[in-house]
């Protein structure tokens, strides 16, 4: 049935129907994804990757009614796939995700939506769901490549005039706290960035 899903994704007009669709992917990457030839898995990955790219290159696309309601399960299909592959048989995953933040706003935004959801899994939610030596790797690639991402973090932060990205980077960096090193709280200067430029606006009070 997971064979078909790209067809149903595609090809369906019915929201519920690209509902069911994307269940039963996810439902395959979290079961079987071990028992699938790499070819398939190479072609889900490189599919689901498309098609978040596809519902995140605009604003006005990102807020298209079907767009909006499938582009947050796309992501939390791509975070299956990532504690699946990531980092043995995808490596290059923060670089990746690092250097298209740089292309546009959109895609930044929806990327910082991807980090916190694998903040969350790997740090929050891993327990039940991956046995303890994947979640001591994924853990260690997080910390060791994590200065990437919070170079992407600040630069957003001191850049970017975009309330929406702003607080989805904001509210990603809040669930990185939990674990990050303590130098990139206060060897850095994140805190009095916080404190002059948001702790001021209401709006970015969460």
């Amino acid at each position: 049935m997971w064979k078909r899903a790209d067809a149903i994704l595609e090809g369906s007009t019915q929201l519920t129907t690209k509902f069911f669709g994307l269940q039963v992917l996810s439902e395959a990457i979290n079961t079987h994804w071990k028992v699938i030839v790499q070819e398939q898995r190479e072609g889900i990955r490189n599919y689901v990757v498309k098609k978040i790219i596809m519902m995140s290159s605009s604003d006005e696309v990102m807020r298209e009614k079907d767009n909006s309601t499938l582009l947050p399960r796309f992501n939390l299909v791509l975070v299956h796939i990532l504690k699946q592959d990531w980092p043995q048989n995808w490596p290059t995953f923060i670089g990746d995700i690092v250097a298209s933040s740089k292309t546009s706003e959109s895609f930044c935004e929806n990327n910082m939506k991807i980090l916190k959801l694998l903040s969350e899994e790997v740090f929050d939610y891993s327990k039940d769901s991956m046995v303890s030596a994947k979640v001591k790797t994924m853990k260690e690639s997080l910390h060791d490549q994590f200065s990437q991402i919070f170079q992407l973090c600040e630069f957003i932060l001191e850049a970017s005039n975009k309330p929406s990205l702003l607080l989805a980077t904001l509210q990603t960096l809040q669930r990185f706290l939990t674990w990050i090193p303590l130098g990139y709280i206060f060897e850095t200067n994140i805190i009095s960035g916080l404190a002059s430029k948001f702790l001021p606006n209401y709006n970015f009070r969460f």
